[in-house]
């Protein structure tokens, strides 16, 4: 696989199955499985915006003609400081050979490029040393630990906040 095919694009109506899969397959999201969601959301957000809002969306990660995951980014942030938290999610056969850093360095590209934000923020579980090192290769800083900021899998824990600004961002 040449890094350079990890490309982003819109959500299809034809993605709607795969992106359900998230909400009702255990495991299948890895450590971030937060129980069973309501898999009928994908098409009605889909249906209203097609996945991309004012604030907020969603794009697939695609490896040439194959669906490997997608990102979402959302509003966050104080006041008029508002900023932007992203997230990636890939399937299991996509872990660990570049594809996240390569989406997430596109992803960051194009909200600098599209918006006017001037921060962008991911967080990560502490075991997760693939996402830490991943976010860190495209210029995130890690900024802190959230001491019991999620609840998963019976308990509260903590999470890794890691944070790029606009001039971080490594030339193309």
């Amino acid at each position: 696989m040449d890094i350079d095919e990890v490309q982003l694009r819109p959500v299809r109506e034809a993605d709607l199955a795969f992106l359900g899969r998230f909400a009702v397959e255990p495991g299948l999201i890895g450590p971030n499985w937060y129980g069973f969601r309501d898999a009928g959301r994908d098409r009605r957000r889909f249906e209203s915006d097609g996945w991309l809002g004012e604030e907020d969306g969603r794009l697939i990660v695609a490896v040439g003609d194959q669906t490997a995951g997608f990102l979402s980014w959302g509003p966050t942030g104080h006041g008029a400081g508002r900023y932007r938290s992203i997230g990636i999610v890939l399937l299991p056969e996509w872990r660990g050979r570049g594809v996240g850093s390569r989406a997430q360095l596109l992803l960051c590209r194009y909200l600098f490029t599209h918006t006017p934000v001037h921060r962008i923020e991911a967080t990560t579980q502490p075991e997760n040393a693939a996402e830490q090192r991943a976010l860190q290769k495209i210029g995130f800083q890690q900024e802190g630990v959230l001491r019991g900021a999620e609840f998963r899998d019976g308990e509260w824990r903590d999470i890794v906040v890691f944070g790029l600004l606009r001039g971080d961002l490594p030339a193309e």
